[in-house]
């Protein structure tokens, strides 16, 4: 194995908190919540924690102890296990680079929402008045303020993805000013990150405790936390529910992408990369229950209020239509009332009743929301009705950017750490042109998520960039270690690094049930697009406010297909590209 000139790492705490900074990303905030939502709040806790301990620990111990024993970047590492598994790191580079172009658009909205969020009132609060200033925007009366804010203000969206539309230059700043920070974190490659990950690491849990002292403290608080934590057992014999967990395991420690070879191929020799696997995989998942616990706090107090206001206006609007004491209904009262005014005045009520809204507090729960929607749409409603709006308001916007930006930080080391590895590359420029030009790169094509139908492409990318591919990369590296490398052979590389052989446990994961299982999510995956038919995606109708499915595009599809290939097909050519090179070789040697 090649030496790297000088270990990263000052120690390994430094290494742990880089690890942390990566995974620990926005999924954990924003996707694991929604899941606990739609597979039984607590029950999916056991399908999560079964696949953290057959997948999720054993291959973040692969993955680490790959990158610390071949001191290379994820191209280099597979090139010395097998010349013919270069595809595998060049797969896991392209998918880091697609990755990298619309994750930072995230930070661009985190920055653009912070921005905003000094303003009293919140921009969000309210709707704004019409252009004759003689009632509120159209659009904004369909549906709510913070939806509005979003789809509008901030997208500026388009009502479908054959309306381009124009770029929306304040995104486009917040983009490049996301980029800038990125690239100032990464000036000198690597090894400057050394330094930023105790920040990115550890400033998101403080938010996160003030965020869980003010949540619970919240009315109605309690609602939530009791739908998170009562278990629907029914849920286990769903196997979407097994799937979620696992595939959210998979996502959440970043598996496949690279980062994780780049980080520990800086790692001193000797690092106990055994005891870290284990360390970083149960902290990614105790963030992710504690994350569950400030959001459904604040999901209870939102539902809280939302049902409360329900009440109010059914309360209000009979009140007026029959003329009844101030006082003499109230929630308590509410369905005894009105079955005594329907049967003392029938035709009234009839006439009133499209108008009676009904109003239920386990309906405005069940609403499930994930990704963008949570974060920027649930947060921003219930901080508005916050007391001191404007502080929660730049903490959490200031959190979810130190989440971004950890987890940036990661996907640019996987691309940059094989760029710095390779001669050709690396000896003829210094780490901050390289890094300059990752960034430049990134930041020009992603200038694309910023026109009006940026969103939907957005969504194209989040959903088929990596998911496939990842999967078919670490089945690759899991089997390659175990059957092309030696389970034998690897067994004694982690004696000479840690002193000890891997115990049984950590065997048959590699060997059978880790491939398993990444065998049945990949089937799972390729039969669920199969029979979803044509794909389809989420469209804002402003007229209606509110998304409508629409069919996605052929030229769309086009680009979803070659996402995949993109990357996938790197695993192939390359073992291809190697053999004919052999192949070529051989036949020079014997002439």
């Amino acid at each position: 194995a090649m030496e790297k000139s000088r270990p990263l790492w000052d120690n390994p705490l430094q290494f742990i908190f880089a690890c942390i900074s990566y995974a620990v990303g926005l999924g954990n905030v924003w996707r694991f919540p929604y899941l606990c939502q739609m597979y039984g709040g607590g029950g999916f806790l056991i399908p999560y924690f079964i696949m953290l301990i057959a997948e999720g620990m054993p291959l973040l111990y692969l993955e680490l102890a790959v990158g610390q024993r071949m001191r290379q970047g994820s191209i280099g590492a597979w090139k010395i296990i097998s010349p013919y598994l270069c595809g595998v790191g060049v797969a896991s580079v392209i998918v880091s680079f697609f990755l990298s172009m619309y994750y930072n658009v995230i930070n661009a909205w985190a920055f653009w929402y912070l921005f905003h969020s000094f303003q009293d009132p919140l921009p969000w609060a309210t709707c704004p008045l019409n252009s004759n200033r003689t009632g509120y925007e159209e659009e904004c009366e369909k549906t709510s303020s913070t939806q509005y804010f979003w789809y509008r203000q901030t997208l500026n969206i388009s009502p479908s993805l054959e309306a381009s539309g124009s770029l929306q230059w304040e995104q486009a700043l917040c983009l490049t000013l996301a980029w800038l920070v990125v690239y100032l974190c990464i000036l000198r490659g690597t090894e400057s990150t050394g330094k930023v990950v105790y920040v990115t690491a550890s400033l998101p849990y403080c938010v996160l405790i003030i965020y869980l002292i003010r949540g619970l403290t919240l009315h109605g608080a309690v609602n939530g936390l009791i739908y998170m934590f009562t278990p629907k057992m029914e849920q286990l014999s769903n196997p979407k529910a097994w799937i979620s967990a696992a595939t959210q395991i998979f996502f959440s420690l970043g598996l496949g992408f690279g980062s994780l070879i780049a980080f520990a191929s800086y790692n001193e020799p000797n690092n106990n990369c055994e005891r870290h696997a284990v360390i970083v995989s149960l902290i990614n998942s105790a963030t992710s229950i504690f994350a569950s616990i400030v959001t459904f706090s604040i999901y209870g107090f939102k539902a809280t209020f939302n049902y409360e206001s329900c009440i109010n206006k059914v309360i209000l609007l009979l009140m007026n239509a029959f003329d009844l004491e101030e006082g003499s209904l109230t929630a308590d009262n509410l369905n005894e009332m009105k079955d005594y005014l329907m049967a003392t005045h029938p035709q009234e009520y009839a006439q009133l009743l499209p108008r009676l809204k009904n109003c239920s507090l386990e309906a405005e729960l069940d609403t499930a929301v994930q990704g963008t929607g949570l974060a920027f749409i649930v947060y921003s409603e219930a901080i508005k009705n916050m007391e001191v709006p404007q502080l929660y308001s730049v903490l959490y916007f200031f959190m979810l950017l130190m989440l971004g930006i950890g987890s940036m930080l990661g996907n640019t080391a996987a691309i940059l750490t094989p760029l710095t590895d390779s001669k050709a590359i690396g000896a003829r420029f210094p780490k901050e042109v390289i890094s300059g030009v990752v960034c430049f790169v990134n930041c020009v094509i992603g200038l694309i998520f910023t026109m009006e139908a940026g969103n939907y492409w957005f969504d194209i990318f989040n959903d088929y960039a990596a998911t496939l591919s990842l999967l078919l990369i670490v089945l690759v590296e899991t089997i390659a270690v175990c059957y092309i490398y030696g389970i034998r052979r690897f067994e004694k590389d982690l004696d000479t690094m840690i002193g000890r052989k891997p115990n049984w446990y950590w065997k048959i994961m590699w060997a059978v049930a880790s491939p398993l299982l990444i065998i049945s999510l990949f089937i799972f995956y390729l039969t669920d697009y199969i029979l979803t038919g044509t794909l389809q995606y989420q469209a804002w109708d402003a007229t209606q406010g509110q998304l409508v499915t629409k069919d996605y595009p052929g030229y769309a599809l086009a680009v979803i297909g070659l996402l995949v290939a993109a990357s996938t097909m790197c695993i192939p050519l390359g073992a291809l590209v190697t053999f004919i090179r052999k192949r070529l070789k051989r036949e020079n040697v014997s002439t």
